[in-house]
């Protein structure tokens, strides 16, 4: 099936067909206008000659015959298989001595359901439809513009370790070839781009980046009202923030950060686990474990005695 966007849809091939069968002209030159084959050409007109605009649209590909198709009879004993002793398609498949390819087919066809979605004890339907992608897409153009910034390696003047080999690939490492930073401003629901190729991520080049992408959104008619980056070190920074200005809300992801207390030994000790032997699961419990824990509980015994005698 055609996108929307293709030269050839239905109303494109309406056109060109009207070329040459209305207007006359040749397959060639309609072929050359419409830049596609003759062989498409032709088909299109032979299709609008014989049954008019009816004949224009997407047809199924699916062959009026399948004189290769398993039997009705060997499908039912697959789903039959499927129902009854609920197996996966390589145990049905071995079973019947069948590609494991054509059992999941056949599966599809009848609308079986994965094992996953069933109940093991009963096999009834638990489960109806996949989880859906977690995805959005803002309404309105400029309401939420992406800006990110990928890191690739600059490949040096006749090719890379790849063409070269390791060791030349070692020689330009050292001469210092560098990287390219590409910047990108992408707009959530038009899903129009603006990126450019500089020389590092520093916070003046990620400023002048969003003033000349602002710009550009401008002059395509979108206002740009938030911005959404990541917690880098140029888009945290002051300067960043008065590119934005005062009229574009910043959201940076992980913006509340995870504050740790730093790690003393009173600290330390507060927070680990005070572990008993008779509170460890027996599940879990070994021989060994028990020794450790045993040991464990000796050491901080002997520790609080010498605390306590030490301030006697």
């Amino acid at each position: 099936m055609s996108h929307a966007n293709a030269c050839l849809t239905p109303a494109g091939r309406l056109r060109l067909a009207q070329l040459v069968v209305d207007q006359g002209w040749s397959l060639r030159r309609a072929a050359e206008r419409w830049n596609c084959s003759v062989t498409t050409a032709k088909r299109w007109a032979d299709r609008y000659r014989a049954q008019g605009r009816a004949g224009l649209v997407d047809r199924a590909s699916r062959p009026k015959n399948s004189p290769r198709r398993t039997p009705t009879r060997r499908e039912r004993r697959v789903v039959g298989l499927r129902v009854s002793r609920r197996w996966g398609p390589a145990r049905i498949a071995y079973r019947l001595k069948m590609t494991v390819s054509t059992v999941h087919k056949i599966l599809r066809r009848y609308a079986c359901p994965p094992l996953a979605w069933t109940d093991p004890a009963t096999g009834v339907r638990i489960k109806w439809a996949r989880k859906k992608a977690n995805s959005y897409v803002h309404d309105a153009p400029g309401d939420l513009v992406h800006v990110d910034i990928k890191k690739l390696g600059r490949i040096p003047d006749g090719g890379g370790h790849k063409v070269l080999g390791r060791a030349e690939g070692k020689r330009n490492r050292r001469r210092g070839v560098g990287y390219w930073y590409i910047h990108n401003a992408v707009d959530d629901c038009t899903r129009l781009s603006y990126s450019e190729l500089l020389e590092d991520e520093r916070k003046e080049t990620a400023a002048g980046f969003w003033q000349r992408a602002n710009a550009y959104f401008d002059a395509a008619g979108i206002t740009v009202k938030r911005v959404l980056t990541d917690n880098g070190a140029c888009y945290r920074s002051k300067l960043f923030a008065e590119a934005l200005g005062e009229d574009i809300a910043h959201s940076p992801t992980g913006s509340t950060p995870t504050i740790t207390t730093a790690v003393t030994p009173r600290s330390a000790a507060s927070h680990q686990p005070t572990l008993c032997p008779t509170c460890v699961d027996r599940t879990t419990r070994t021989p060994a474990t028990g020794m450790a824990i045993g040991q464990e509980r000796r050491r901080s015994l002997r520790r609080r005695e010498r605390r306590v005698s030490a301030f006697a």
